[in-house]
């Protein structure tokens, strides 16, 4: 969820500027041929974040908050608190780089002539900081996922399937 919310908050940095510019003639706007509209955005996000959820299942912070059910054992809830403490210093840091250039990005796009070439040295970094929390994240689940019992990664697998069930059903409403 979490990287969902770093891609949505991008995506509000680059199409706040846009929004902003004309507000006379919003009903007569439409997307360009050719042009992904942000309703076509959202199935594509879905179907990008699908295979994630497994993964994600297995975040350390997921497992801890449902330790009772998993009956995680003190040994079991230190590795796992280790595991997502150091994890989250990574994502936090990785995520603050990102945030920093993604602003330079909307600023940069504020000029009537944007300079392209400043707009990709800081989507490139702002892309290299998203990677590298993305990164953290998967890092600290595949971590996480030795940690538990056979009987405990069962019960997270039928978690997860229970989960695309779910995005299937809200995909075909």
């Amino acid at each position: 969820m979490r990287t969902l919310a770093i891609i949505t908050i991008s995506l509000c940095c680059i199409a706040t500027p846009l929004a902003a510019q004309d507000t006379t003639h919003r009903h007569q706007m439409q997307p360009p041929r050719g042009a992904m509209a942000m309703d076509d955005m959202m199935p594509m996000m879905r179907e990008m974040m699908g295979p994630m959820i497994r993964i994600m299942a297995y975040e350390p912070g997921h497992l801890l908050a449902r330790k009772d059910s998993l009956r995680l054992t003190n040994d079991q809830i230190t590795r796992l608190t280790a595991i997502r403490d150091a994890a989250k210093a990574a994502h936090d840091a990785a995520a603050g780089g990102a945030k920093t250039h993604m602003n330079a990005v909307s600023q940069a796009f504020q000029a009537a002539a944007p300079d392209t070439n400043a707009l990709r040295a800081h989507f490139n970094e702002t892309h290299a900081g998203m990677g590298k929390a993305h990164w953290a994240m998967l890092s600290a689940a595949a971590q996480a996922k030795p940690v538990l019992t056979e009987a405990q990664r069962q019960r997270v697998e039928a978690w997860a399937n229970a989960m695309e069930q779910r995005m299937q059903h809200e995909h075909t409403m």
